[in-house]
């Protein structure tokens, strides 16, 4: 054996202490696989206790499961869908998805929908922490239950910039009793020409109501909340209880202590519960009530209160749940006082960016189409998906992804470049709150109207007016964003994250009906640095017949022109006669309904004494011709005939 001197020995120690000392770094930055096997199934649960249906559950099981991981793990998801009769995918909300833009998840966008009996694989390095969610990003699904809790913590808890005992999910969110393709047929219907929002049965908490959480005395939970409904903004808090605010959307903010939260679908925040040293009772209410502002018509039973409890024993005495029903909700909401987002600021104080390199001004419109249907709207375009997924045109077409007309005339495609410093201006020209959604990044919101109830006179943002400007020097920072009503919201972010993103409503029943943009994010460093598309996703594709080359259409070829050709592209329906407005259709629907009660009256009363039997008998007779001319009218549209 060959013994070296000590003084030869200095630079080996030396490395040797250096890598000890590297150690836990080199672990965090590459973080844990975690990988999944979801096989997405129908199974049937009764979330509310009032209505069993089918829900969409994985592996059979029904709530979903809850991911945990920790800053720069590998996260890996095997994806079957097992379901006979529909197509998925998933949504990874508030991820970057850096490097990965195939895996984020929504139709036509970025993948083609997983067809009945394939696998799609996502896989991607998460490298934020904070609180998030998945979801199917295809129609309406989610509401029917393929939605879970994604948490992103820190490699060590001293890397917190707080401390805790004990952290925990708290989800809240409207529920459904019909699943989202029967409300569909309803909602997008000349049959309800105003576009009138369906109106959800109850409120869930943890999937589930009447829930009980045991706590334990002076202890400080964490607690990761998540709006995952489909449509109503929730207002929660806990009777004798404070939440400090610490995290928006992923994101640490300074602290904020308040006695409620406002959350609209999908926004998350993370608080600070401090439990009591001697509670003066066993249980409190834990309350969440929904927004009925929001809503269109306010059915006489529809639960606005929803009553959950704080336990301090096994087997507390619980209060008698909050009185309910919708003469509830000014008394109740009367009663706290949330934050106004817009106050908060990041704990690591952003800076108000620069002016911006490029402005995307729009104006949000609802009006009907020809067919009678009540479409959203962005500049005049109501989003329809292109043939061919937008990522792939953007891998396929070279230099030709620079160009924003190949991506197609009703998808509403804007083309930024890398470093730009981005201005988003969200007009909303409707009498509804919308939350906004940017997949890809966060957000600076740097100005924002309260809002009017004068439809008339909607609140229009204004460069000129100093009350438009004055912009915040550490504006709160996050990815979704309620628009008040008649009101406008200013967006800044950076362009630094090469992509396809989706920017639309988290409304989800207003996302159908096309109030999305896309942004195509720096084509040229996506061809260049994005990681190839794994296989399964072409297999979905090659399944559904969807090509994965070429134009929104799919034309490609050498030329110029062979990529500006259009022919064929999805187009969004056509425009109204001239003359003809969306009221018009109320007017003829409500004409179509008093006719057929008058009708109906005639041949009741005056032609035949007839039963309730034949009187239900002939209704079914009167759905049965609507729909018919319904199935004709579709028929037509696709270019089919009738079939005897």
């Amino acid at each position: 054996m060959i013994f070296s001197k000590p003084e030869e020995l200095v630079p080996e120690i030396m490395l040797f202490f250096l890598v000890l000392l590297l150690l836990p770094l080199l672990l965090a930055v590459n973080g844990a696989t975690h990988e999944y096997f979801f096989n997405a199934t129908l199974v049937k649960a009764n979330p509310d206790g009032e209505k069993e249906r089918t829900v969409i559950g994985i592996n059979g099981q029904w709530p979903n499961p809850a991911i945990t991981v920790a800053k720069n793990d590998r996260v890996i998801i095997h994806l079957h869908n097992q379901m006979p009769d529909r197509n998925t995918s998933l949504h990874f909300h508030g991820l970057f998805m850096e490097q990965t833009n195939s895996m984020d998840g929504p139709e036509h966008v970025t993948q083609c929908p997983i067809p009945p009996g394939h696998t799609f694989v996502y896989d991607f390095v998460v490298k934020q922490t904070g609180t998030y969610w998945y979801h199917s990003h295809l129609g309406a699904q989610y509401s029917d239950g393929l939605r879970g809790v994604f948490i992103v913590e820190e490699n060590d808890v001293n890397d917190y910039p707080f401390t805790f005992d004990e952290q925990l999910p708290l989800t809240v969110g409207d529920h459904y009793h019909l699943q989202s393709k029967e409300i569909m047929k309803s909602f997008k219907s000349r049959y309800n020409p105003t576009g009138a929002e369906p109106i959800p049965q109850n409120m869930l908490f943890n999937e589930s109501r009447g829930v009980s959480w045991h706590v334990r005395p002076e202890t400080t939970y964490y607690l990761r909340i998540v709006n995952m409904g489909m449509f109503v903004s929730q207002y929660l808090y806990i009777e004798g209880h404070e939440f400090t605010i610490v995290e928006v959307d992923g994101v640490y903010v300074e602290p904020v202590t308040v006695d409620s939260l406002y959350i609209a679908v999908a926004q998350r925040y993370g608080v600070l519960l401090r439990t009591k040293a001697k509670p003066a009772q066993e249980s409190f209410r834990i309350v969440s009530i929904m927004d009925e502002t929001m809503l269109d018509f306010l059915p006489p039973d529809l639960k606005v209160v929803s009553t959950n409890y704080l336990d301090y024993a096994a087997d507390a005495r619980h209060p008698e749940p909050l009185a309910n029903g919708i003469d509830q909700f000014e008394k109740t909401v009367k009663a706290i006082n949330p934050i106004d987002d817009y106050k908060l600021t990041t704990l690591r104080k952003d800076v108000l960016f620069d002016d911006p390199d490029y402005q995307i001004v729009l104006n949000f419109t609802m009006n009907n189409l020809g067919d009678g249907v009540n479409y959203a709207f962005f500049n005049g375009i109501s989003y329809t998906p292109p043939k061919v997924p937008t990522l792939y045109s953007v891998l396929s077409s070279g230099e030709h992804a620079n160009n924003p007309a190949i991506y197609g005339s009703n998808t509403n495609t804007f083309v930024l470049q890398d470093g730009e410093i981005v201005e988003i201006v969200v007009n909303n020209m409707d009498p509804g709150l919308h939350p906004f959604h940017l997949h890809g990044h966060t957000f600076q919101l740097i100005s924002r109207s309260e809002g009017t109830d004068d439809d008339e006179n909607p609140q229009i943002y204004n460069a000129l007016n100093p009350h438009h400007t004055n912009f915040p020097e550490h504006p709160l920072v996050r990815d979704t964003v309620m628009v008040n009503s008649n009101g406008f919201a200013v967006l800044r972010f950076k362009a630094n994250n090469p992509g396809v993103w989706f920017f639309h409503c988290h409304v989800d029943w207003h996302l159908e009906q096309g109030l999305a943009i896309t942004l195509v994010e720096s084509p040229m460093l996506i061809q260049e640095k994005q990681r190839p598309v794994d296989e399964s996703h072409f297999a979905a594709c090659n399944a559904l017949g969807v090509s994965t080359r070429g134009n929104a259409a799919g034309h490609f070829g050498e030329s110029d022109s062979a990529w500006l050709d259009l022919s064929g592209e999805n187009l969004q329906v056509k425009p109204l006669p001239p003359g003809f407005t969306g009221k018009g259709y109320v007017a003829i629907v409500a004409c179509a309904v008093a006719a057929l009660f008058g009708v109906f009256s005639i041949y009741q009363y005056g032609i035949e004494d007839i039963n309730t039997e034949n009187a239900e008998q002939a209704v079914n007779k009167l759905y049965s011709i609507l729909d018919q001319y319904d199935s004709a009218e579709a028929n037509a549209m696709l270019g089919r005939e009738n079939e005897e």
